[in-house]
């Protein structure tokens, strides 16, 4: 009756009085095997509860999962896997590490060697290359799985940082833009004065010439000091806050696509690709319109005679801007089939002064930027010679 005294508090809980009573007053060998029966169930009830609690956890977990026998072959994959690679566990397991993940880098020898060494290991900023998608930056955790009596198996963590990356890029733009803007600021001011004591120093000698010959030199003077005046204000960007009423985006974008194909040949064709179903946003209309019109007019000014602009609109969801991740986000593709912008311009498009058109001013994206960041949206570029797309990413919902 040792086990009976042992264990009775605790099974007391899990079964009723009753029961363990008349337990108790049966012959001692067929107490001791109903008492190790009941023991042997509960132990197995918790080791049951623990596998579920494990399970529940790995699937719960967003980062992706995969382990592997001694033989590089796949034997579990959770469904933060599944997501990332875009095949099902079903159609995944018994295949080989190289088969299923290809990463820029040979990375066999460090998995033979992390095996044989039993050492974990860590590998930052890998693309991974995707079948079903665009190629993914991630980060790579491989973790050696040693127990006694057992095969060893190699854990895989694979972390997606695309969008870390595209904040970190995001927020470092920013703060270069902000303080270049603070430095043009300071410029525009000390400029400012005395352009203003020049227009002014013209105008009173103007009035004290007789000929109108020399006239025409004091109105070149006055002249190029309003047209200065004016580059100092563009190139500090808007200085209004936008007005926020409910916004049909693409009727935005058809009045922009009316006025920029009265400009451009008629060999550049602008193509419409429109979500219908996303809701109208919170914007100022007119400035709205002056950023894409500055956009769409770039990327027809790349073209030269011919080609093609598509204007496209889709939602992402939940997506995070800055600081601030929105349920609901309106994304605005200006893709053109031009030469494509290198990588050395992809790093300052966006800074005052910048073009790489020889008669181009440097304005448009700066003056695009500041009026979409005053909207708490962004802009962002993707370029390859044959495609460059211009994303405009506008909230639409509120931020959680």
């Amino acid at each position: 009756m040792f086990i009976y005294h042992a264990l009775s508090p605790l099974l007391t809980t899990c079964f009723p009085c009753k029961f363990v009573f008349s337990v108790q007053r049966m012959p001692f060998f067929c107490a001791q095997l109903v008492w190790f029966l009941l023991i042997k169930g509960y132990m197995d009830l918790v080791m049951v509860s623990k596998m579920q609690i494990q399970q529940r956890v790995l699937d719960g977990l967003s980062v992706a999962t995969l382990l592997f026998n001694t033989r590089f072959r796949l034997i579990f994959i959770n469904p933060a896997g599944e997501l990332l690679l875009g095949i099902s566990a079903r159609h995944l397991l018994g295949e080989h590490f190289s088969e299923l993940i290809q990463l820029e880098s040979p990375i066999m020898p460090a998995l033979e060697e992390a095996l044989h060494s039993r050492h974990p290991f860590t590998r930052h900023e890998m693309t991974l290359s995707m079948s079903h998608s665009d190629d993914l930056v991630v980060d790579l955790t491989v973790i050696p799985l040693i127990e006694a009596d057992e095969e060893a198996e190699l854990l895989l963590e694979l972390t997606p940082i695309n969008n870390l990356l595209r904040i970190a890029r995001e927020e470092n733009r920013q703060a270069q833009q902000m303080a270049t803007r603070e430095m043009l600021r300071g410029l525009a001011h000390e400029i400012k004065n005395p352009l203003g004591g020049l227009r002014g120093a013209a105008q009173l000698l103007e009035k004290q010439l007789v000929t109108e010959e020399l006239k025409e030199y004091t109105q070149v003077i006055i002249g190029e000091a309003d047209r200065l005046k004016n580059l100092l204000n563009r190139m500090l960007g808007p200085n209004t806050l936008p007005v926020k009423t409910a916004v049909n985006i693409h009727e935005v974008l058809e009045r922009v696509r009316n006025l920029v194909c009265v400009e451009v040949d008629e060999r550049i064709t602008l193509r419409r690709d429109y979500d219908p179903s996303i809701p109208d946003v919170d914007a100022d209309m007119d400035q709205l319109m002056q950023a894409l019109l500055n956009i769409v007019r770039n990327a027809c000014q790349v073209l030269a005679d011919q080609g093609t602009v598509i204007l496209r609109t889709r939602v992402e969801r939940k997506f995070t801007i800055g600081q601030n991740r929105h349920n609901l986000v309106a994304r605005i593709n200006i893709i053109d089939n031009g030469p494509g912008i290198s990588e050395e311009m992809k790093e300052k498009i966006f800074f005052p002064m910048v073009t790489g058109r020889a008669n181009g001013t440097g304005l448009g994206l700066s003056i695009a930027q500041s009026l979409i960041e005053q909207h708490g949206g962004v802009i962002e570029c993707q370029s390859e010679p044959g495609q460059t797309i211009f994303s405009i990413l506008l909230p639409i919902e509120s931020s959680e």
